[in-house]
């Protein structure tokens, strides 16, 4: 039984996500940081599906718990099939978690760089699916500033760098480990809870704009795609819309910046960078 991996699980996309992978009889591991919304997401799936769901509660934005998280996967499960990076968010202010990170760079990207990287020995065939976004052709990505300490904050602009990093993320990913897949996709401006805790002129213009944008289900038609489509099997290091393969920006797919990335996060997320980069390299 394949085995999805999905975090970000409780809202919007992810919900939707779960829904629609589990009506495909797939086992899942949903993630969210609320107890009660991951055992009801959970509860959900169930009907919807044959396949097991198991629950994990973990606050993703601060990478002891990404840490944690990953290691609570590696105790329970030999193998992981399907890693969907769906976890996001966009805030409104800036403001640095307790371990001293900006919140979106956390949250949207260098977590699922580390998860990725701490379940790699998990991973051999599997695919990493990021959720990404068309925002990204909207960035101003300064790897020498990834924490936007630099100058004004602007929610939108952050945002649009982070998802500039999931697709770079991605496209190195696919380049360093051959023994599995990695793509990423943009899910349509979507009607979701997204930014709903921010205050002020962002959650009016997301609050309004609500009967003009895509369903969390049409969101989501990507990631479960991706992950169960027979037809989605030979894409690896693609960055996907519509369920067609697309070219995204030409920033995200400049290797230089993309190495350039992937040392920085190695670096901000504590990794050792010879052991990550020789053990992705082989497969181990």
């Amino acid at each position: 039984m394949t085995l999805v991996v999905l975090t970000g699980a409780t809202r919007g996309i992810g919900q939707a996500a779960a829904i629609g992978l589990a009506g495909e009889g797939v086992d899942l591991a949903l993630v969210g940081r609320d107890t009660a919304r991951v055992a009801a997401v959970a509860r959900e799936a169930r009907l919807a599906g044959t396949g097991q769901v198991y629950e994990h509660v973990a606050d993703l934005s601060l990478m002891a718990a990404v840490r944690t998280l990953a290691q609570d996967i590696r105790e329970r499960y030999e193998h992981v099939d399907v890693l969907a990076n769906n976890a996001g968010a966009l805030f409104a202010t800036r403001r640095e978690t307790s371990e001293g990170l900006e919140r979106t760079f956390a949250l949207n990207h260098l977590a699922p760089f580390l998860l990725t990287h701490l379940l790699r020995d998990r991973l051999a065939g599997a695919q990493v699916i990021t959720t990404a976004s068309d925002a990204h052709k909207a960035e101003r990505l300064d790897v020498n500033d990834l924490q936007s300490t630099e100058g004004s904050y602007s929610a939108s602009r952050v945002y649009a760098t982070s998802k500039l990093c999931n697709i770079l993320f991605t496209r190195e990913l696919a380049r360093r480990a051959p023994e599995l897949r990695a793509n990423c996709f943009h899910p349509g401006v979507v009607r979701t809870g997204f930014a709903k805790n921010e205050q002020g002129i962002l959650k009016t213009l997301i609050t309004l704009g609500g009967p003009f944008l895509r369903s969390p289900e049409r969101g989501a038609r990507s990631l479960v795609w991706l992950a169960t489509a027979p037809q989605a099997r030979p894409l690896d290091g693609e960055y996907i819309r519509d369920e067609k393969t697309r070219t995204p920006s030409a920033r995200a797919t400049d290797p230089t910046l993309a190495a350039e990335l992937w040392a920085k996060s190695t670096e901000l997320a504590q990794l050792d960078p010879t052991q990550s980069a020789s053990t992705i390299e082989r497969g181990q």
